[in-house]
This record gives structure tokens, sequence and C-alpha cells, in this order.
């Protein structure tokens, strides 16, 4: 089914429904942060799982990568203004976690 014949939960699920992604934009909501930082904050997501949940997540257009001129070179991932968007979405889910 292509992107346009789904309701929009479906596109929704496709997008953020893996697992991991939702903690992952969670920890980007607030600031930019390295993978290193990431792989410490989303607790159980391994190395291999987390870039390929960050490099999905980029080519969504949900999250921006950026890779500074360092030695070595170090990672930086921040929320695009579509993953922005979620923000609120993703508040409401917290909001409602702590309650249930």
């Amino acid at each position: 089914m292509s992107p346009k014949q789904m309701c929009g939960v479906e596109r929704a699920v496709e997008l953020i429904g893996s697992k991991w992604v939702l903690l992952i934009l969670h920890n980007l909501c607030t600031t930019t942060r390295g993978f290193n930082e990431l792989l410490r904050l989303v607790e159980g997501i391994s190395p291999r799982i987390l870039s390929l949940r960050l490099k999905d997540l980029v080519d969504h257009g949900l999250v921006h990568k950026e890779i500074l001129p360092t030695t070595p070179p170090q990672v930086q991932y921040s929320l695009t203004p579509k993953g922005e968007s979620l923000k609120s979405i993703i508040e409401s889910l917290a909001t409602w976690g702590e309650t249930v």
C-alpha cells in the first residue's frame, strides 16, 4: 500500500512505530545529542539498532544528522521541524504513561 492510500494512523505507525523510535525522539525533544549520549539514554538499545533507527529517522526527515569537523569526527542529532511537530504527541504519551 502506498503512503497516499494509508490512513493517518497507519502512516504514523510506519514512521514512528518501530521499537525504540519514540524513546529516541523523546530524548531529542529537549536538545541536540550525540550518538553515545543517545546510546546511554536509551537503555537496552544496541549500537547497531540505534544506528539503524537514527538512519531511518533521518531518511524520513524527522531527525537531522550533523557531522562535526573534529578529530575524530563527531555526529550530533537533532529534531527537524517535522520531528519537532511530534513534541506535543510525545509529551502527551509521557503524561499518559505516568497515569496508568
